[in-house]
């Protein structure tokens, strides 16, 4: 039995009362063909995404450089989206491991990608309030 963890355990949607949980291994392209993701989700992917943004971009790598003069950027904070991030404890001394943050995402558009990378970050998961979701116009 193979026992290596692939690249599709870090593709999942999950949600609870309040939040949408996205793996952010996902492509927007896989979002869209996931019947699970919410409708409206898929709405502003296609309706507000999809001519500025490769639909293979993941949203692993889309979080990372995002900046705040964008237009997803205001997308992403009109919905109240949070990132969960896996970096050093230290970055001064990355072999003593890693812990978990969450960052709004003003609070990661504002990392620049170098300082992100001195950091060991790696974006793990997309936080969206449903709320927020709901209240969105389309």
């Amino acid at each position: 039995m193979n026992n290596i963890v692939g690249e599709d355990d870090f593709k999942y949607y999950m949600q609870d009362i309040e939040r949408n949980y996205f793996g952010a291994r996902y492509n927007y392209l896989e979002l869209l063909d996931n019947e699970m993701v919410p409708f409206k989700f898929k709405t502003i992917i296609t309706k507000y995404f999809k001519d500025d943004i490769d639909l293979s971009t993941t949203l692993e790598s889309h979080l990372y450089y995002i900046e705040p003069e964008s237009f997803d950027y205001k997308v992403f904070r009109q919905l109240k989206a949070r990132v969960r991030t896996s970096q050093y404890k230290n970055p001064d001394k990355p072999e003593k491991g890693f812990k978990e943050k969450i960052y709004t995402i003003e609070e990661i558009s504002r990392i620049s990608a170098d300082e992100k990378g001195k950091m060991g970050m790696i974006i793990r998961e997309l936080i969206i309030s449903k709320l927020a979701l709901f209240a969105f116009s389309v």
